[in-house]
């Protein structure tokens, strides 16, 4: 079971050194560790009853008619892709602006992504410019719900019942938020998660695709794995299948984090709000954005956005400043349009304005359950001095 990074009164002046506050720190109880313990002490640790038990449970929390368990968000998608046929010579919209790169499994099926901008405040697709970038070739829009904030999801439906496109959610990020009162992962016709820290639900590696086609469940289904009952024998399937399943420990550690989530998920917003306390007064940056049909929003990381006096290589030198202070921060997000692989296809800087500006100057700092009230303290006055250093003044957006 994890503790606090540390106890601010147990520190002395020679420890301060080795002081870490980590971006994140899973919290873990006696429930997750007497549910690992009971699978090792089982005869079957691989995929079995546990993992159908898990996607039971995750279906009924989220209303739908199926779940699937994979070993991850990205190679659930990969799945949903192939599972309705797309592959080369299809194209899929997406986001380039994101912190994990889920939609890097539309290049890999040999799909072409087309990425489209985003909207500047919750960074999440925008449904007019998805809808520009749609051609005869086109097949399916994938949408995010980033750092927890739920997308659009109306104009996003709109627009995919227009066209005529299937509408992928990627809720990777999202867990326990709602827009509309409606939880993530029951916007897209098929929806993703993934369980990788640093994920309020996780279990190490994981992920869960989401929907309510019969066809397509089998679809995936079979192409995630053989049945056990036929993997000695000759049986021939529809689909190759590239035995992407997880197993009864994973799901087992999944499970009892999906039992507690509330509870997560309620510690997480007190962190949140400790956070909201120190930072409304840093006129350098501004706080989290909610939109107005967002219902709840449970943030994946604590992303704050400085002002455009900055610039992307002075948020690098913030990020630098505070792990020099054992703070662990990252840039929330390195759009994948400007990486190599996407550079070699044709896209360059300039060409997804607002996603280049969120993402140069968005930092993600520490997020977890495990926080103190001086930690946070800590953070946010050592990201003001650093700030200090390299843009004092700058405007908030």
């Amino acid at each position: 079971m994890n503790e606090p990074a540390y106890e601010p009164d147990e520190i002395e002046d020679d420890d301060i050194e080795s002081v870490s506050i980590p971006l994140s720190d899973p919290d873990m109880t006696m429930a997750e560790l007497q549910a690992v313990d009971s699978v090792l002490r089982s005869a079957r640790i691989s995929n079995g009853a546990i993992v159908e038990q898990f996607e039971t449970e995750f279906a009924a929390y989220l209303g739908r008619r199926y779940a699937i368990a994979v070993p991850s968000g990205a190679i659930g998608l990969h799945l949903v892709l192939a599972g309705k046929g797309i592959g080369p010579g299809d194209e899929v919209i997406a986001p380039s602006f994101s912190f994990r790169e889920t939609a890097q499994a539309i290049a890999a099926i040999g799909a072409t992504p087309v990425f489209a901008d985003v909207d500047y405040w919750s960074g999440a697709l925008v449904a007019a410019k998805a809808e520009a970038r749609i051609t005869s070739k086109t097949r399916a829009i994938l949408a995010g719900n980033p750092n927890g904030h739920p997308a659009d999801w109306s104009s996003l439906r709109a627009l995919a019942e227009k066209a005529g496109l299937f509408l992928i959610e990627d809720s990777s990020e999202a867990i326990g938020s709602k827009y509309k009162d409606a939880l993530v992962g029951t916007f897209g016709d098929a929806s993703i998660f993934d369980f990788a820290q640093p994920a309020p639900l996780t279990c190490g590696e994981g992920g869960m695709i989401v929907t309510d086609d019969p066809d397509l469940a089998m679809a995936v289904k079979r192409r995630r794995a053989h049945a056990l009952e036929q993997r000695g024998s000759v049986a021939v399937t529809t689909a190759p299948a590239i035995q992407a399943q997880i197993s009864d420990m994973t799901a087992a550690l999944g499970l009892a984090q999906l039992r507690r989530l509330e509870e997560i998920l309620e510690k997480r917003r007190t962190i949140e709000h400790l956070y909201g306390k120190y930072v409304q007064s840093f006129e350098g940056i501004k706080p989290p954005y909610i939109g107005p049909d967002v219902t709840e929003v449970h943030w994946f990381l604590y992303v704050v956005h400085l002002g455009t006096r900055f610039s992307k290589s002075s948020r690098d030198a913030i990020i630098d400043d505070l792990a020099t202070e054992k703070v662990e921060a990252a840039a929330y997000c390195n759009p994948l349009h400007l990486q190599r692989f996407y550079i070699d296809g044709g896209w360059r800087r300039g060409d997804l304005f607002v996603t280049e500006k969120v993402a140069d100057r968005a930092v993600a700092l520490p997020f977890h359950c495990h926080l103190t009230e001086e930690q946070i303290e800590f953070i946010v006055a050592t990201m003001k001095d650093a700030s200090v250093n390299v843009g004092a003044g700058a405007a908030i957006y």
